[in-house]
Order: structure tokens, then sequence, then C-alpha cells
């Protein structure tokens, strides 16, 4: 079946050519497109002092690039989440990496705020349409292990996000700074295109049939199983908060890290911007369980947090490096936790639109509270900006771990 098949939404032939790449080669890719999108995605957080100076923007105006970025993904979470169950897998991916390769060479030669939205913009088109197709691949590859499953795909969104500061810190020490990282994160994105264009796709799940097929890719309302609501709900509501720090990490923590070390190397910012989402990601490696992980979880997440806004005050670099560690190890343990819980619940028909809805609330959590502390940088300074913020973050998580404590209770009881 070639890609311009799948497209059209056609059934595959009895003689497909094509690579048949093994189960091994076949979750390698999945996780590698979202994991190279999410890079390049994120390459730009120690460039934005640079890009702040060069072009003359505020801190409102580095927001609301990223929350560009944000919206868009969100935007084509809502009504392109489901496509790969339609027109497959592999074609979904392939016009992710054409989306991305087309924001990145706009973002590289932007001279402008609204050039620099724009190539965002497509950025996170790119991240959306590819967030539930390989999340929805993954879980396909490994019926018989969805934990698995859900700790790939968190592994491969989380390390990617984190991945890409350090790595945009490091490129951006090569001659023009803003624009060679994303020339360089093109040839490797291009470089992806060659085996999953190669590779011999499986057919879609739902096929759609009678005289419109379109019609099957019209957006549809979000909507969740009556089984599934309650974990749905949590792992949406961790996800709003847990996105809400890391677009903070992504965004104005930089300028905030330069002024508690007293720096402005970009490698430096990139590394620390990259610490929490590092320990996120690392931490799907554990087999930590128990019905308390996820109070466990939010209550180091919740303290960590709060600690953020006290390396400030207090100009303690030790403090800043240990509470991003922790704050994302915590953070890690819980969501991956809840998001394993709702993926479980969830019909396999419905996998990409389920998990694709979970995360247009998560990732609302980068727009919203971080526009606001954007402007709240801008009237109040951004140590007041990031103190308040860090001590409301801090506050919800510590309420949710009450929450899903009293559930973990009242579970044991039951039981």
């Amino acid at each position: 079946m070639t890609v311009f098949s799948e497209l059209r939404m056609r059934p595959a032939s009895a003689t497909t050519a094509g690579w048949d790449a093994s189960t091994t080669s076949r979750l390698v890719m999945a996780g590698a497109v979202i994991f190279v999108l999410l890079v390049g995605a994120n390459l730009a957080t120690p460039l934005y002092p640079l890009l702040q100076e060069e072009l003359g923007l505020s801190s409102l105006g580095v927001t609301a690039a990223f929350a560009t970025y944000v919206l868009a993904l969100v935007a084509t979470l809502m009504l392109a989440g489901h496509w790969s169950d339609h027109i497959g897998r592999r074609a979904a991916l392939i016009l992710a990496v054409l989306g991305g390769l087309a924001g990145g060479w706009i973002f590289a030669e932007a001279q402008s705020l609204a050039a620099l939205s724009a190539g965002r913009a497509l950025q996170g088109a790119a991240v959306g349409l590819a967030t539930g197709a390989s999340a929805a691949a993954l879980r396909e590859l490994l019926p018989q292990r969805p934990e698995w499953a859900s700790r790939f795909t968190l592994l491969a969104s989380a390390g990617g996000v984190a991945a890409g500061p350090v790595i945009g810190g490091m490129l951006s020490l090569l001659p023009d700074a803003t624009s060679t990282p994303y020339y360089v994160h093109s040839v490797v994105l291009a470089a992806l295109l060659v085996p999953l264009y190669l590779l011999r796709a499986r057919p879609a799940i739902q096929l759609p049939t009678g005289p419109r097929p379109l019609q099957a890719l019209a957006p549809r309302r979000p909507s969740v199983s009556r089984e599934a609501r309650g974990a749905f709900w949590l792992a949406s509501a961790v996800g709003f908060l847990s996105f809400a720090v890391f677009g903070f990490a992504l965004s104005l923590a930089p300028g905030y890290f330069a002024q508690v070390l007293g720096t402005d190397s970009r490698p430096a910012i990139g590394l620390l911007a990259g610490l929490t989402l590092a320990a996120s990601a690392l931490s799907q490696l554990l087999s930590v369980r128990g019905r308390y992980v996820v109070p466990a979880g939010l209550a180091v997440l919740g303290v960590s947090v709060a600690l953020l806004g006290f390396a400030g005050q207090w100009h303690s670099p030790t403090l800043l490096v240990a509470a991003s560690i922790t704050a994302g190890a915590g953070q890690g343990l819980a969501f991956r936790t809840v998001f394993n819980n709702v993926a479980a619940q969830v019909e396999p028909a419905r996998h990409a639109q389920i998990i694709s809805t979970v995360y247009v609330i998560t990732y609302l959590g980068s727009a919203a509270p971080v526009l606001g502390l954007g402007w709240a940088a801008g009237a109040f300074g951004l140590g007041a900006a990031v103190a308040g913020f860090a001590g409301t973050c801090g506050a919800v998580a510590l309420g949710l771990a009450a929450l899903t404590l009293v559930q973990a209770v009242r579970g044991r009881t039951a039981a």
C-alpha cells in the first residue's frame, strides 16, 4: 500500500510491496517520530532570550510564540486526532513529519513575531497529528503489554521535550545561533521519511465505507465511555497541571534560570530547562506500583514546584537543580499511572481519539497559565511572577494529592 492509497483510504491489496519491518523496528519508528518532532518543537527554549533581544520581544511576546505552538497542537488534536484510525498510522506520521519540516524552516528564517508564531503553529500541528498516531501504534504493537506501551509513549514524548532545550543550547554555539539548530534538525527529520515511506503499512483499523469516505475525517465531538470517565478526568487534571509546569520550563524559565545562576550560557540554560522533563522521562523506566503512587508523586511535584520559587528568592542554584529533578520525577510517576489507567479502559477502536482528547486538555496547561505568567512577568517582574506561579501550581498539586489519597484509602477499605 502506497502513502497515496492510504490518504485516499483505500483497502490494502493482497500483493502489497514494501519493507516488512519487524515489531521492534516499528516500535522504534513510532517512538522516533514523536521524539524527533518534540525535539524540534523545543529547540527554541534556550534561544528565547537571544530571540527576545534580536527581535525586540517582550516577555508576553515570548509566551505568545510558545502558546501559538500549544494552541495549534490542541486544535489539531481536536480536529484530526482520529485521522490515523482512518488513513493509517504510517500516513499520519508522514504528514506530521512534513509539517514539522515546514514549521522548522519558517521558524529558522523568522524576522518577526508573526513569522515565529507561524513556524510554531506548524510545529504544533505536526506534533498534534503525530501524538495520537504514535500512541495508538505503540499500543497496537504491544497488545499484551499495555503498560509498556504507555511507558514508551510517555518516554518518547517527555524525552523529546527534555532533549530539545539541551540540543538547542549546544547547537546554538554554531554560527547563526537561531537558525542552525533547525537546519540540523531538518536533516534528521527528513531522514525519517525514508524508512517511513519504504515501510509496508498495516491497514487502518477503521476504513470508511460508503460514497463519501472523507466524512470520516470530519471533526468529532469528544466523548468518553462511562467506565473510563473517572480515569479520563483524573489523567486530564494531572496532565494540565504537569504541562503548566513544563510550559514554564520551556518558555520563561531560561530567563529565570539565568537570573538565579548569573549566567547567559545557552547550553547551561538549555540543560536546566530540560532537567524536569528529563527526570519525568527517566521515571518511566521505574517499575513503581501501588495504590499510593499517584498521591505520592503529586505531593513530591507540589513541594518541588513551590521550592522552585524559593530558589530564585534565595539565589540557590543547588535548590534550583534539586527541585527541578524531583518535580519531574514526581510528575512522571503520577502521570504515567493515571495515563496508563485511562489507556487500559478505552476501547481499542477509539484509542487514538480518546488519548488525543486527554492531550487536548493536557496541552492547554501549557497555554493559558503560561500566557498569564508572561503577563505577570511584564507587570510585576519575572521573579515575583515565578514565585506566584510556583506557589499556585504547588498548592494545586498538593490538593490533587490529597484527593487521590482519599480515593486510594477508600479503595483499600472497599477491597
